[in-house]
Formats: C-alpha cells, sequence, structure tokens
C-alpha cells in the first residue's frame, strides 16, 4: 500500500490537493506508526521513489510562490498540502539519518526562501509555520549535512568570506549567515508573544536547536543569541500571572535554555526559587505530560 500510494503521488501536480494532501499524510503516518523494523523498510520505498521526491521538491517551492489567504488563520487546502509536504520532507531527513538509507534523488532548497517564509510570514497559518519550523530543527540537528538536502542560497563560502563586518562569523556558521540568524531569532521572539500553544511549542523548540547548532559553530554567537535582553520581556509576556504561571511548558523549556547557556542577565536565582516553590506546592501527579517532561529537564539542569 505504501508503495502504490508513493507511486500515486508521483504522478500528481502539486495543485492536486485533494488527492495529494490525504495520501502525504498517510506516507507521515506510516513512517511514525510502525515498529523499528517496518520503518526502516518504508523510509527505503519512499527514498527510492524518484517521482515522489520530485514532487515533494515542487510542493515545498509553492511555498513562496502560491499566495497567502486573506485570513491568517484560515487553513486553506494548499496550505494544508504545504504542511504535509514540509512535515514528510522533516520526518524523511530524521530517518535518513538515522538508518543511512541510500538517496536515489536529492531535494534542493533555498534556505533564504525558507528563512524568510518565518521571518517574513505574510499571513501564513499558524499550522504551516509550525511545520517550516519542524524542517528548521531537522536540517539544524543535521548541521545541514544531509544526503537526502541540498542548501542552496546566497550565503556561500566564498561570499561569506568576503562579507564585512561579520565574515568570519558567516565562515564559522556557513550555510547560515550572522545577520540570517539575528533575523530568524527576532521573528521567533516576535511569534512567541501570540500565546498560541503549537506555536510556542514549536518556537521553544526552534530556538533550542538553534542555539545548539551555534554553540557547536561558534560559541560567542551563540552565547550573544542566549542572553539577548529581549528574552527577560518575553518570559514576562508568557507568564499570564496565574498561580502557577511559571508551570508551563514553554516556560519551563525557555528557563532551561537560558540556564543552559549561563544566561544570567535573563534568568535569575529568584525566578529559579519561584519555579522550584511552585513545583513543590503543585500536585505533581496531576500536571500535564508536557509540564512534568519539561519540569523534568529543569530541575535536572538545575
Amino acid at each position: 500500500l505504501l508503495f502504490s500510494v508513493s507511486n500515486l503521488c508521483g504522478k500528481c501536480r502539486p495543485r492536486d490537493t485533494d488527492l495529494l494532501q490525504p495520501s502525504l499524510n498517510f506516507l507521515y503516518w506510516s513512517l511514525h506508526q510502525t515498529t523499528p523494523c517496518s520503518q526502516q523498510r518504508a523510509v527505503a520505498v519512499l527514498l527510492s521513489n524518484v517521482s515522489l521526491l520530485e514532487l515533494l521538491q515542487k510542493v515545498l517551492e509553492c511555498t513562496w510562490l502560491w499566495s497567502a489567504p486573506s485570513e491568517p488563520a484560515y487553513l486553506s487546502p494548499e496550505d494544508a498540502l504545504l504542511c504535509s509536504g514540509w512535515l514528510l520532507v522533516s520526518s524523511l531527513l530524521l530517518y535518513q539519518h538515522r538508518y543511512n538509507t541510500e538517496v536515489h534523488q536529492t531535494l534542493s532548497l533555498d534556505l533564504t526562501e525558507v528563512l524568510n517564509a518565518v521571518t517574513f510570514r505574510k499571513k501564513k497559518p499558524i499550522l504551516l509555520l509550525v511545520s517550516i519550523m519542524q524542517f528548521l530543527r531537522a536540517v539544524l540537528r543535521q548541521n545541514f549535512s544531509s544526503s537526502l538536502l541540498v542548501i542552496v542560497g546566497q550565503n556561500t563560502a566564498q561570499g561569506a568570506m568576503q562579507r564585512q563586518p561579520s565574515s568570519l562569523q558567516d565562515a564559522a556558521l556557513h550555510p547560515l549567515a550572522t545577520h540570517q540568524v539575528f533575523s530568524l531569532v527576532v521573528s521567533l521572539q516576535n511569534l512567541l508573544v501570540h500565546k498560541d500553544l503549537l506555536l510556542s511549542q514549536a518556537i521553544v523548540a526552534c530556538l533550542e536547536t538553534l542555539v545548539e547548532y551555534l554553540y557547536g559553530k561558534n560559541q560567542d554567537v551563540a552565547l550573544h543569541v542566549a542572553s539577548q535582553p529581549w528574552h527577560r520581556f518575553l518570559l514576562f509576556t508568557l507568564l499570564n500571572g496565574g498561580q502557577k504561571s511559571f508551570l508551563q511548558p514553554e516556560v519551563l523549556r525557555l528557563m532551561t535554555l537560558f540556564l543552559r547557556y549561563q544566561s544570567t542577565n535573563i534568568i535569575s536565582q529568584k525566578d529559579i526559587s519561584q519555579i522550584l516553590q511552585e513545583a513543590a506546592e503543585a500536585n505533581l501527579a496531576e500536571l500535564p505530560e508536557a509540564t512534568s517532561h519539561a519540569l523534568h529537564l529543569f530541575l535536572c539542569q538545575v
């Protein structure tokens, strides 16, 4: 069935949303809802299908070609297809790396366009932003070195060496440019203010992966990003003023991130004490799973 559906997708055009969107969702869940042994076989089937990968290439490129709907909260059939495409490609990147699966056709994406889709979001629905961030996390975790993906963009190695005044930083962060990193961070900060739960979780996860990537490339840039004073304002914005306001998954994960990179100007000893006090007074058995997991990571970091 997986083989048949993937072949069917390869015969479609990006505009065939009624057929493609549920088909891509089926491929996505086939990868995630199966045993590890079957998962490895499923990845091999999908990555050996050249026509499917060519179709996915076209679908992703439609992200910056299709016009946005007038209402940003409205998820059009085209946007739903884009979400499915980005999530499927993210999963293929993850599992291709995990199983070292042979690649028969590479995907090529312009990094500038991908970052602009988040930075200049132009009324993109929240679910589409979340899907693109999932892709960004996948490529950052693999240091842009996936054999499935070819990254193109303006920040070539030669161009990075010629740029001033941050040329050395650009070379270290390649294929990212320093200005792209700061633009992305500012955009993620601005999106956090919307206080949408799904979006907040995706943003915090993307920030975690981005700072981890930067730390491996240039520690000064990573520590600079983690210690931005604006983060302090963000924390106050996310806190809803409730009795257990600190015990929110996204707040706890941000606090853990700032602790990990010793951003003492963002999180103080008083903040840590407040979280510990709220945790001590809470009924831990009744906390949501996401909160419990985030609290566990926070306590381990402390």
